[in-house]
């Protein structure tokens, strides 16, 4: 496996990220979307993942335009307090744009189709791709604020699966029953909650990380993807 930091030209600038490469002919790629933590030990322990599994896996520097290269972790309050700063001052359309581009380099640099998984902040960023981009599927992890953009449900045109902590502390339980409501009637949506598990279950060394769910979600994403990249053609 090969990974390595990487520049990516946007339509207006230039991201960061990390990309980990698989050894022997990759299945297709996935884009793996922080959290509000920035590209950091989690996310490139989620790219290894992916590549150990086979795909090419990018994690772009969602807050660039703010602070690049920033890293940071639940664990330190001063990480706390900055990271929701950034958050809060934190655009979602630039977002969907820039991952767009994202995939455009992927599919350039690799000629391979292009999924997403996204957690928490960029699980939302996926319930909007599937829903404004052609990205080929997109996996959700505890997306928060889905629910203020749950108008855009009619535009979902690609497969995308949830994956619902229930314990959640920042999406609440009448939050997930609307998701439940507006979500699950689409034939490409697939929703997978979670009773016991609490926000950010899949944060290697976090807080709340709960291996036994982080195991489950994993290899459900995985069989996600293995059915839907592998059906797109390859450009």
């Amino acid at each position: 496996m090969k990974q390595e930091a990487v520049r990516i030209e946007l339509r207006d600038g230039a991201m960061g990220g990390w990309l980990a490469v698989p050894d022997g002919p990759p299945k297709g790629a996935v884009i793996a979307i922080m959290e509000i933590w920035g590209v950091n030990d989690t996310m490139r322990a989620h790219a290894t993942e992916f590549a150990e599994a086979g795909y090419i896996c990018l994690v772009p520097d969602l807050f660039w335009r703010q602070e690049p290269g920033v890293e940071l972790s639940d664990r330190v309050p001063g990480d706390v307090e900055k990271a929701f700063d950034l958050y809060y001052d934190f655009d979602y359309d630039l977002a969907v744009r820039d991952m767009e581009d994202c995939a455009g380099w992927l599919n350039e640099q690799f000629h391979v189709p292009v999924g997403a998984v996204g957690y928490c902040l960029g699980g939302k960023l996926c319930y909007l791709m599937c829903c404004r981009t052609d990205i080929a599927c997109a996996v959700a992890y505890y997306g928060t604020y889905i629910e203020h953009e749950i108008r855009e449900v009619g535009n979902l045109h690609r497969p995308f699966m949830l994956h619902m902590a229930m314990k959640d502390r920042w999406v609440q339980r009448e939050v997930n029953d609307l998701l439940m409501r507006k979500l699950s009637p689409s034939p490409l949506v697939t929703i997978h909650q979670y009773p016991y598990a609490d926000h950010a279950f899949a944060r290697h060394g976090g807080l709340t990380y709960s291996q036994p769910e982080a195991d489950e979600a994993l290899a459900l994403t995985l069989d996600f993807f293995d059915r839907n990249l592998l059906q797109e053609p390859v450009a």
